[in-house]
């Protein structure tokens, strides 16, 4: 294990439907760099994730969002899987806690159809993104520039559009949580918060 994101909370906001592979194989990643790992969901109890075209494996939910807050962690990850993001866009608390990451300056990690957070939140205008294609209309509609790359980065803003680019996604979130200095950024020089 290395030592990059020693000390480092990330949050993971997902429940039932989400892309296998998008939140196991990034909290993994993360994890091996050093951060604790707490998976935020809208119940208590366990989630069920999806792999591929069937049901996949259930993970236990660390903390509920109406509990959770962002100032409590570092950074935040959302992955997909149509189900996910479809079921969180609807409760006002996840909202809440995705704007809030966006508000305080913290990295967000969004990827497939994990960006569908971002347009709920009010948060995509103005911002460079990408995500699985299907999303590109809803993105565009929100005021993000849209454009088909592997990984992309805008003010500690990284989304990626599937499993496949899930290596090059981690390592350019953990790069943003080691470097912290959006909120930092943010705090000093009044920078555009959402």
């Amino acid at each position: 294990m290395n030592e990059q994101l020693n000390g480092k909370r990330v949050a993971i906001l997902a429940t039932d439907g989400f892309e296998q592979s998008e939140l196991l194989e990034p909290q993994r990643l993360l994890s091996e760099a050093g951060a604790e790992i707490t998976k935020v969901s809208l119940q208590p109890g366990q989630i069920k994730g999806w792999n591929e075209q069937n049901w996949g494996q259930s993970i236990s939910v660390d903390q509920t969002v109406s509990q959770a807050s962002a100032e409590d962690f570092d950074a935040l990850v959302l992955p997909g899987g149509v189900m996910n993001p479809d079921k969180l866009r609807t409760d006002e608390d996840a909202v809440r806690f995705v704007r809030d990451f966006f508000e305080q300056g913290k990295p967000v990690g969004a990827i497939c159809h994990g960006p569908w957070m971002l347009v709920e939140a009010d948060v995509a205008e103005g911002r460079t993104v990408t995500s699985w294609p299907s999303l590109e209309t809803d993105l565009r509609n929100a005021g993000a520039n849209w454009v088909d790359q592997e990984v992309v980065t805008d003010e500690g803003l990284v989304t990626s559009r599937k499993p496949s680019d899930i290596p090059a996604f981690a390592s350019k979130l953990i790069e943003e949580i080691q470097e912290g200095r959006h909120a930092e950024q943010s705090q000093r020089s009044g920078a555009r918060l959402i």
